[in-house]
């Protein structure tokens, strides 16, 4: 088969330079190599032990049958309670949608309204699959560029001057992947004036790191501050963050009706419905225990406090401190030259030295690279070493 057979759609996109410099970096590790993998955003912490025995007990129960292509009514009810619970977004079950991660509901979201030539505007630096999702379905990425000394965050009169007849989505990220930047509720309102002013703009929110905030203040929401937009407003979640489960591949999402219907259409045909021992596993993490979460949050601002004072004392290297999420924006303009402006050749760099990180520009970024802090104290500290030596 040759390049010409694949589709137009194909052909937009590539694939995510996160799982690819993982897998380069399990490669090596499988021949021998001794690499340190700091380029994906997986908890280290064991699955929690309530869900995993609800999954062993959903096998035995004989869970291994089809569901609901868009998930059981026990799952939907218990991420309503979620939503409720967690966000402060009053939905009903039928407002729910569970899919494999929630990865693949922002892609049925954006895929099930972008047409040719739809504007989607995307915070940068962003998540790698959010461009890449808005031109696998035909729209155009307007980019919202963010910066360091504003916390990565943009201003309400930003976003206003990038709308346009055709802006379709804003997509909308806190915490944030890859700066943990989060936006207090005093933003949001702002955001939420621009938005009244342009009835067409709806919002993803990605909301899937809201459990990993090191503010002290509570999660900020758009459907749950302003519930006059939250008809605009798709907002996912899930449960592979929060209870380090990225395996079970659930996210969930709730949103407009008739949003959730389409959605569901795709899903129909697409990839039916997602895990049936998965989704019981899920129902115990949203209704079960959630008080490990204060550990491990604080488990977190340690190794960011941690990595935060190592790479700044690296010369070259810079970081702001993020406010959620587990990942560090570092920026290495200062040591530019001696990769020819390239920082994909600093990462390659870092792995020859036994660290994978992911460049900044696979973020929309430039000049530096991404480390993910989910790693343990000991791993971090280590690899922050090895970073320090292959930059002296």
């Amino acid at each position: 088969m040759s390049h010409e057979h694949l589709s137009p759609a194909l052909r937009r996109i590539a694939a995510s330079p996160t799982t690819a410099m993982t897998d380069r970096a399990t490669a090596l590790r499988e021949a021998g190599r001794d690499v340190i993998s700091l380029s994906v955003g997986e908890p280290d912490f064991a699955t929690p032990p309530h869900v995993i025995a609800a999954a062993k007990a959903a096998l035995d129960a004989g869970a291994t049958k089809y569901t609901p292509v868009t998930g059981t009514l026990h799952l939907k009810q218990a991420a309503a309670l979620h939503f409720r619970r967690d966000l402060g977004i009053a939905c009903q079950p039928e407002q729910v949608i569970v899919t494999a991660g929630g990865k693949q509901a922002i892609f049925e979201a954006l895929a099930a309204t972008v047409g040719e030539g739809d504007e989607v505007i995307v915070p940068s630096p962003w998540w790698v699959s959010y461009p890449q999702m808005v031109r696998f379905a035909g729209g155009q990425v307007v980019p919202l560029v963010t910066h360091a000394h504003h916390g990565f965050r943009f201003e309400a009169g930003d976003l206003d001057a990038l709308i346009t007849p055709r802006t379709q989505w804003l997509l909308l990220n806190s915490p944030g992947n890859p700066t943990g930047a989060v936006y207090p509720a005093e933003m949001l309102r702002g955001i939420a004036e621009v938005l009244r002013r342009h009835p067409q703009v709806m919002v993803l929110s990605d909301d899937i790191y809201a459990p990993l905030i090191y503010t002290g203040q509570p999660h900020a929401t758009l459907a749950a501050l302003f519930p006059d937009l939250a008809d605009r407003v798709c907002t996912v979640s899930g449960v592979s963050k929060s209870h380090a489960m990225t395996g079970f591949r659930i996210g969930v999402a709730t949103g407009p009706a008739w949003l959730i219907e389409a959605m569901g259409r795709l899903q129909s045909n697409a990839s039916g419905n997602p895990a049936a021992v998965s989704q019981a596993a899920a129902v115990a993490a949203f209704e079960g225990p959630q008080d490990f979460l204060a550990e491990w949050r604080e488990r977190f601002r340690q190794r960011r406090d941690l990595v935060v004072s190592a790479v700044n004392a690296i010369p070259g290297l810079s970081t702001p401190v993020p406010d959620g999420a587990f990942y560090c924006f570092v920026d290495a303009t200062p040591l530019m030259g001696r990769f020819g402006g390239d920082d994909g050749k600093l990462a390659l760099h870092l792995l020859e030295h036994g660290v994978a990180v992911v460049a900044a520009s696979a973020f929309g970024g430039k000049d530096g690279f991404r480390i993910s802090f989910a790693a343990d104290e000991a791993v971090l500290e280590e690899a922050l070493r090895r970073i320090a030596g292959a930059l002296a």
